[in-house]
């Protein structure tokens, strides 16, 4: 889900004064909230869920494209040799 920018813009100056109300939001919401600091966005505050969540799937997109990288430089092994190399037989 993406920022909603009519809820989830807030100055820096609220954080300060409200942390709490800022992490609330963020909890209750469950979409990132884009801190700005004189209108411009500096910094940017999810839930470790949702931050954790979003490494793994980048992590496993990353691998993907690696895995894809590789296919197509012809480094590949067979079913069977992978099997064998992992002791698999």
């Amino acid at each position: 889900m993406g920022t909603m920018f009519s809820e989830d813009v807030i100055p820096v100056t609220d954080l300060k004064v409200n942390p709490g109300r800022v992490v609330d939001h963020v909890a209750t919401v469950r979409r990132p909230v884009l801190l700005t600091k004189r209108g411009r966005g500096v910094a940017v505050v999810q839930s470790v869920r949702d931050y954790e969540a979003a490494e793994e799937e980048r992590s496993f997109m990353r691998s993907v494209i690696a895995g894809l990288a590789d296919l197509e430089s012809g480094r590949e092994v067979s079913l069977a040799d992978a099997k064998s190399r992992l002791g698999l037989d």
